[in-house]
């Protein structure tokens, strides 16, 4: 069995967190513009300092509520702008966020909610709210059920309130208190094979994640870029890039509303974007619509071969020959400058995981201006532990090892992973986890076949 290895260009220390970022961020570059929050139609600025202060509030909040290091904090959610300022106040007071996916039913929300023995639980619609609390009698370890929006007190607010009862000194306590190896999240797998597993992440995990996918992309992830967030905070990849993110400086918005998306992404502007493959097939399959709709379905077709033939070239040669070079300046300007539009106009780069993307899409969007570089991982590897990127990009394959990890394939070509995203196991389930690592290798389920060059494609699924 072959091992591939990438050593990591970066440290993660005992006392290294995810939540001591946002108060450096604060002492360093207290104006720079760190979010930007949808209110009313309208997105308005966050800088470093007032995001702070509303986490500092927020944690001192739950501090007066009782929450203690350790304990789990559920967040029963769709993706907005309350979900990060919450998961940083659960972290910073050294409390363990367990993220709901806000379509849950509610035997789906009881099992995680009971199985974690969340002691608080954020809800953010009505309906939400009424579900988690006709639950209450079932659920001994939780004690309150807060709403994040409200007619009286939002949930921010109410922490707001209860942490003028809090020692801030009792914050700083716990911050200074936090270990890389504490735990950090417990994200419950979708269960396809019976009850949902509790996936549990250290701050270690996370930030091997983070300061890993940094090193892929120093020119994608850092100040003055923007990234629009869409995909559930619940689901690993949207929340660790968001994190991500945050620690490079990336400016951030979040929005659930995918029916409005491309009016979204048309004002907000990111320069990239973080998605599952089906968006980009939706863009692609629009676009083409509503060229054969205005009767340019050929020239849009022939566009499409363009486009692809242009990034098989960048792979082959390396540089297009004159005719295609020609008839890909033509196009640009009659159809992959729209599509550019279509995501905002400055967006030249994406990450893709969840799902396979597939040659010919990955090649095309290439050819129209925006890489899609994209990536393998599961929860239990913190998200992608493979990725292309800049200057060493693929496409059909899932990229090479994030830095600071291990691969190889085993004899009926399944595809073992270690390192420092790769957690340590099931959530009060050690047969599942003596299952699943086995001599210290991670067995993710999925065959794979690695290159000459350490690219790694995913080939199917074990049986």
């Amino acid at each position: 069995m072959r091992e591939y290895s990438v050593p990591a260009p970066f440290t993660v220390d005992e006392h290294d967190n995810v939540a001591g970022v946002v108060f450096s961020h604060e002492r360093d570059d207290p104006g720079h513009v760190i979010f930007q929050r949808l209110t009313d139609g309208v997105w308005t600025d966050v800088t470093c300092a007032e995001a702070a202060a509303q986490i500092r509030a927020a944690a001192l909040g739950l501090i007066a509520e009782g929450v203690q290091p350790g304990d789990r904090v559920a967040i029963l959610s769709a993706t907005r702008y309350e979900w990060v300022i919450l998961d940083y106040a659960i972290l910073s007071v050294g409390a363990v966020t367990v993220p709901i996916y806000e379509t849950s039913s509610a035997e789906q929300v009881r099992w995680v909610l009971e199985d974690s023995g969340a002691v608080l639980a954020f809800t953010e619609t009505d309906a939400h709210a009424q579900m988690v609390t006709e639950l209450h009698a079932e659920l001994p370890a939780l004690r309150k059920v807060v709403r994040i929006e409200s007619a009286g007190l939002s949930a921010l607010d109410e922490l707001a309130e209860a942490a003028g009862t809090a020692d801030p000194a009792e914050l700083q306590r716990r911050l200074d208190g936090l270990r890389s190896s504490d735990p950090a999240t417990l994200i419950y797998t979708s269960g396809t094979t019976g009850r949902p597993k509790g996936c549990q992440l250290t701050h270690s995990n996370l930030l091997h994640e983070t300061r890993g996918a940094a090193a892929c992309f120093p020119t994608l992830l850092r100040q003055h870029e923007r990234l629009l967030v869409f995909l559930p905070l619940a689901h690993v990849l949207a929340r660790a890039l968001s994190m991500t993110a945050f620690a490079n400086k990336v400016t951030l918005g979040y929005t659930s509303d995918i029916k409005n998306l491309v009016p979204m992404l048309g004002v907000f502007k990111p320069t990239i974007v973080v998605s599952v493959p089906r968006v980009f097939e939706k863009v692609y399959n629009t676009a083409e619509l509503n060229a054969q709709e205005s009767g340019r379905g050929r020239i849009f077709a022939l566009a499409v071969k363009t486009a692809i033939a242009w990034s098989e070239a960048q792979e082959g040669s390396g540089r297009p020959n004159p005719v295609l070079r020609a008839g890909h300046a033509v196009f640009d300007r009659l159809v992959y400058g729209k599509l550019r539009a279509a995501l905002g106009g400055d967006c030249h780069a994406a990450i893709s995981g969840g799902a396979p993307l597939g040659k010919r899409l990955g090649h095309f969007y290439r050819g129209v201006g925006l890489s899609i570089y994209e990536g393998y991982g599961l929860t239990e590897t913190s998200a992608a532990i493979t990725v292309n990127r800049i200057g060493e990009l693929k496409v059909g394959t899932v990229g090479k090892l994030v830095p600071g990890n291990s691969m190889a394939i085993a004899e009926d070509g399944e595809l073992l992973v270690r390192g420092g995203v790769v957690f340590s196991g099931y959530w009060r389930n050690q047969k599942a986890t003596d299952e699943a690592i086995v001599d210290g290798w991670f067995h993710t389920g999925d065959l794979g076949s690695i290159d000459d060059e350490g690219f790694l494609s995913i080939t199917g699924r074990k049986k």
